[in-house]
């Protein structure tokens, strides 16, 4: 199915309201300079919008200080910004090359089935947007699909399947490392940077994510210290207290060979 573009909605679209103007203001006087502000007052429009409309771009380049071209220039380079109405949920499927090879691309066929609509389209009910996307950072959970940038791991199309059918139904949608879904202009207004209480809900990292971090610690490796050297964690207090002895004489062996050169050498 095709949408129309961005322009032919604007005459559907409900105007900026006097409370979002005064928080695109809000936004632009956090930052030393203003124009700093735009990405997060490019979400806030899509929060009270649903896009980047045409009269959001005005308003952000008024604030600013900016030109539309500038604005609309930044609005069409970031595909987190949309120039057409986005549905509640934002069904993004990664087919990158792992989740592609482990079933995402199946995933994303079966959706465009499911629901008939190609890529970046939106279902007649206006509730959910499909749209393939890049990597996700989340390769230790591949297939992965996101909703409104909330992670759902190990996918496989049946999942899928069911997971857009239960947003589609209101049923309360919780991510698999994350909060409870909400809907796009709810998660779009967060990413402006007005919380919504819900950032301690649900784990941030599952076990594939920390698998590296258990290993270090099981076997006391730790970052290379300023000389590039790898440190070890120390597993007992005897270890930790040579170690620490160790460090103190390295450190007052320099300070003496400072002080040497200070004093020009100690033949001087």
């Amino acid at each position: 199915m095709t949408e129309p573009v961005a322009d032919a909605e604007q005459s559907d679209q409900a105007h900026l309201s006097k409370q979002t103007h005064t928080e695109l203001r809000e936004l632009a006087a956090r930052y030393p300079q203003s124009r700093s502000a735009l990405l997060p007052m490019l979400h806030l429009v899509q929060s009270a919008q649903g896009y980047v409309t045409t009269e959001g771009i005005e308003v952000c380049a008024d604030v600013l200080g900016l030109t539309a071209a500038e604005v609309a220039s930044v609005a069409t380079f970031y595909t987190m910004y949309k120039r057409r109405p986005v549905g509640d949920y934002h069904v993004g499927v990664c087919t990158n090359t792992l989740c592609a090879i482990m079933g995402g691309d199946a995933i994303f066929d079966r959706l465009k089935d499911h629901l008939d609509v190609g890529n970046d389209e939106t279902t007649p009910d206006g509730k959910v947007t499909l749209e393939h996307v890049e990597c996700n950072a989340a390769c230790d959970y591949a297939p992965v699909v996101m909703v409104n940038w909330e992670f759902f791991d190990n996918q496989t199309p049946e999942s899928a399947v069911e997971l857009v059918e239960a947003l589609r139904s209101g049923t309360q949608v919780r991510a698999t490392r994350g909060a409870r879904v909400c809907t796009w202009r709810e998660a779009e207004r967060v990413l402006a940077g007005f919380p919504d209480g819900r950032a301690n809900e649900g784990p941030a990292a599952g076990p594939a994510s920390l698998a590296g971090l258990k290993l270090a610690r099981e076997r006391g490796w730790e970052a290379p210290n300023g000389n590039g050297v790898p440190t070890r964690r120390p597993r007992t207090a005897v270890e930790a207290a040579e170690q620490a002895d160790t460090h103190r004489a390295e450190s007052e062996t320099k300070v003496d060979e400072s002080d040497a050169e200070t004093k020009g050498g100690p033949d001087a």
